[in-house]
């Protein structure tokens, strides 16, 4: 992956970040796999709202979908998540120098 090509993934990823409803449903993601029916009874927005922040998180690999007959389940791509918080790690260094892990 070119230089490049990761910045671009990072910046999808902070602007799926940046909604709030977004950080909400990897909240309730962390707790672990779910349906987008199960998902969707914790807000109170339409179904296509809720599906574009789904592909949202899914074009910024930060959740990961199979199919279960006719039910869409979702999790976290846990992978994704930990890659994020080493970037974030490393734009914030601990005082005196030293490296927080």
């Amino acid at each position: 992956m070119s230089k490049e090509q990761a910045q671009s993934g990072r910046d999808d990823t902070f602007r799926a970040l940046a909604d709030p409803t977004r950080r909400r449903i990897l909240r309730l993601l962390s707790a672990g796999e779910m349906s987008a029916g199960d998902l969707a009874t914790n807000f109170e927005i339409s179904g296509p709202s809720m599906s574009h922040h789904f592909n949202v998180l899914k074009n910024a690999d930060l959740i990961r979908t199979r199919r279960n007959g006719q039910q869409i389940l979702y999790s976290l791509n846990t992978t994704v998540v930990q890659d994020l918080l080493a970037h974030l790690l490393d734009l914030f260094p601990s005082k005196g120098g030293q490296e927080v892990l």
